[in-house]
């Protein structure tokens, strides 16, 4: 298929729809934007104007190019006129029987050559296309908001998209100054499957009671590395929208645990604490959020004698070993190695989060935390959870990636790109992965099985191969 893009249609004027006309609109395309409220239109493209007047002001675009812009958008009250459209994109309602019914109206308006996009986040490019005529010319051209921000473009083949439609459609957005993953159609795609551990591992630990939210969010943050804490992230995006795409994932996924929507998201949600946008959700948005609960500095009270690194990682501090998780509790270790265990998270930058065993004597536990305040951190004290905050969230995001790498979602570079571009991760899952150790990340999403006894925790297929062959490497 070879074919000029001129004209692009938008269906749907909420935030992501005018995002994507604003988008089409500043790369010289003629949009037509189109919604069954007519007056929805209006206020999408007066919202524009209004951002762009916005970006005039503070010189980082000109008054000219502004206009321009917003001639190019034409409001549109009937469907019928999208027949002139060389490309659609579908911004509308995330439910499938609505998509289902506008592809098959819009598959009968246009003709064979338009393409036929849908901006969903979850759902399957396949289903949508099932009953449109000539379902080669359907895919999925996922953005992310905000669309004229955010570089990142997911382009979704269904068992009937072509390869020259997803060629078509990545240079397309190339072309817009975005970066295209490839995937296919699968629950979640690649950024909103793969990200999910991010958000639940947290929900679990604030379930139960390993620490506040704050210190959650502080340990993500600020000892993983990531732009923002999971709860803080989903009172931002919205607790409904956020708690409806790991529902649907989760149930696309025949109920599959590793996507187990939280019981406490969901008293949010029937309570209508969506959030930032309610004022109310995981934080109150109406007044200052608490701070992470850091750790006063120890006195010299508690310094150590003797401090000693072994050959295994733990470091014998006196009579206290600190090591560091691999998805066994403290107190379990504790009893196994006969000696009081303080265990520590992941330690990038100046953060840190411990959980001491309980039976550690107070001057044990005071120790280790002495230590790693001599060392610049700053420390936070969990409940003894295995894997503690940040390693089994990481541990989790990466077998999700390989798992989507292995059954053929997406390519290695892909996946990666998708999630440092969607949801800013620090570094790719699979990149992540290969830095942290294939062995140390089985061991301890085995840990976590073995002690939760659940099938969530179960390492992929690809982890164990990958274990296997850093192994042999070793050996």
């Amino acid at each position: 298929m070879t074919m000029r893009i001129h004209t692009v249609a938008v269906i749907g004027s909420g935030t992501m729809g005018a995002g994507i006309a604003e988008v089409a609109a500043s790369n010289g395309h003629q949009v037509l934007v189109y919604d069954i409220a007519s007056d929805a239109v209006v206020r999408a493209i007066e919202g524009i104007r209004t951002r762009l007047e916005s970006r005039v002001a503070r010189g980082k675009l000109s008054s000219e190019a502004s206009e321009k812009i917003v001639a190019r958008l034409l409001p549109v009250n009937d469907i019928q006129a999208l027949a002139a459209a060389d490309l659609v994109i579908e911004a509308a309602s995330e439910r499938l029987e609505v998509k289902k019914a506008l592809f098959k109206q819009l598959g009968d308006i246009c003709p064979p050559q338009t393409l036929l996009t849908s901006n969903t986040s979850s759902i399957s490019i396949t289903a949508v296309a099932a009953e449109v005529r000539h379902p080669e010319r359907v895919a999925g051209l996922h953005f992310f908001n905000p669309a004229p921000v955010m570089k990142l473009v997911e382009v979704v083949s269904g068992l009937g998209t072509s390869t020259e439609v997803a060629d078509l459609l990545c240079e397309l957005a190339l072309n817009w100054g975005k970066q295209p993953v490839r995937c296919q159609s699968t629950p979640g795609f690649i950024v909103n499957r793969v990200a999910r551990p991010f958000y639940s591992e947290a929900w679990r630990a604030l379930e139960e009671n390993v620490a506040p939210a704050q210190d959650i969010d502080a340990a993500l943050r600020e000892g993983g590395a990531f732009p923002m804490g999971p709860l803080e992230l989903t009172d931002l995006i919205g607790q409904d929208v956020n708690f409806a795409v790991t529902c649907s994932v989760f149930n696309a996924f025949w109920q599959e645990r590793r996507f187990l929507p939280s019981l406490v998201q969901q008293e949010l949600v029937l309570g209508g604490r969506f959030g930032k946008k309610t004022g109310q959700g995981v934080y109150d948005w109406h007044s200052e959020r608490p701070a992470a609960q850091w750790l006063e500095p120890v006195g010299v009270t508690f310094s150590p004698t003797t401090i000693a690194k072994r050959s295994d990682g733990v470091t014998e501090i006196d009579e206290v070993l600190l090591v560091e998780t691999t998805g066994e509790t403290a107190q379990s270790l504790a009893l196994r190695l006969n000696s009081p265990v303080v265990v520590v998270d992941r330690m990038d930058g100046d953060a840190v989060v411990i959980a001491a065993a309980a039976s550690n004597p107070h001057s044990a536990t005071q120790k280790a935390i002495y230590h790693l305040q001599q060392q610049g951190k700053r420390v936070l004290q969990s409940a003894d959870y295995p894997g503690l905050l940040i390693w089994r969230t990481v541990a989790m995001i990466i077998n999700e990636a390989l798992d989507a790498l292995q059954k053929g979602v997406a390519s290695e570079q892909d996946i990666d790109t998708a999630m440092r571009l969607g949801v800013n991760y620090p570094v790719g899952p699979i990149a992540w992965g290969e830095r942290l150790g294939w062995q140390r990340l089985l061991i301890l999403l085995e840990n976590l099985q073995r002690h939760y006894g659940e099938e969530r925790y179960r390492p992929c297929s690809l982890l164990r191969q990958r274990a296997l062959l850093e192994s042999s490497y070793e050996s």
